[in-house]
């Protein structure tokens, strides 16, 4: 899937390699949120590097490729979870930031 040293953009989709649904349901906000802070207003604050959302019908976390350089165990973290829960990746090489 990716190389050593690769800082692109991604999107890791909430559907298996074989097709099947990710659980739990929630499961792109508790990935988002284990890199998110509480704001003034005790509001969950998701970085701007690591977002929820949908991505073509599907549940899905949008990671920016410049996550690399400012916490790579973190960037490697999230690769490692697509990789050993066998989800769809979806690389945004040529993505300037995060959308949805």
């Amino acid at each position: 899937m990716y190389k050593t040293g690769d800082h692109r953009s991604f999107i890791i989709l909430g559907v298996t390699m074989a097709g099947a649904k990710f659980r739990p349901s929630d499961w792109a906000d508790r990935l988002s949120s284990t890199l998110s802070a509480f704001g003034a207003t005790r509001k969950v604050r998701y970085s701007p590097y690591v977002k929820p959302g949908d991505y073509e019908g599907h549940k899905a976390v949008f990671v920016e490729g410049r996550l690399s350089a400012l916490a790579p165990k973190a960037y490697e973290f999230l690769r490692e979870f697509a990789r050993k829960n066998d989800l769809q990746v979806v690389d945004k090489e040529s993505s300037p930031a995060i959308g949805h």
